[in-house]
């Protein structure tokens, strides 16, 4: 069974910074893409960040480039998500999933609240 445990998420000011991490189990981790994707409060579900399976490319939304960054740790079958420069929009249920190169993956785990506001 695929089991995805995000955590790390809280409440920072505009300009503040997060990591939030994402413990993995179920599958072969390091065979697989992970991703990143949010929801914003009344909004669907938008796609964040994604890594492969050995960490060697990522990709980012526009909304985020330059101010997230996504990395992944094998040997922990955890990846993470490095927030910057947060800003009042960046308010959402971060979800992280299996998979996701692009797109919204089928297979998240429960979320994190991160709430940024002063």
């Amino acid at each position: 069974e695929v089991q995805l445990v995000e955590s790390g998420g809280g409440l920072v000011q505009p300009g503040g910074s997060l990591t939030l991490s994402c413990a993995a189990s179920g599958f072969t981790f390091s065979k697989y893409a992970m991703s990143w994707v949010r929801q914003a409060p009344g909004k669907g579900l938008e796609w964040v960040s994604a890594i492969n399976g050995d960490g060697t490319s990522t990709t980012y939304a526009d909304s985020v480039r330059g101010r997230f960054t996504i990395s992944r740790d094998n040997a922990k079958n955890t990846h993470y998500l490095q927030m910057n420069s947060l800003r009042p929009e960046d308010t959402a249920v971060y979800y992280c999933a299996k998979g996701g190169w692009r797109l919204v993956a089928a297979e998240r785990g429960r979320g994190t609240q991160v709430t940024v506001s002063s």
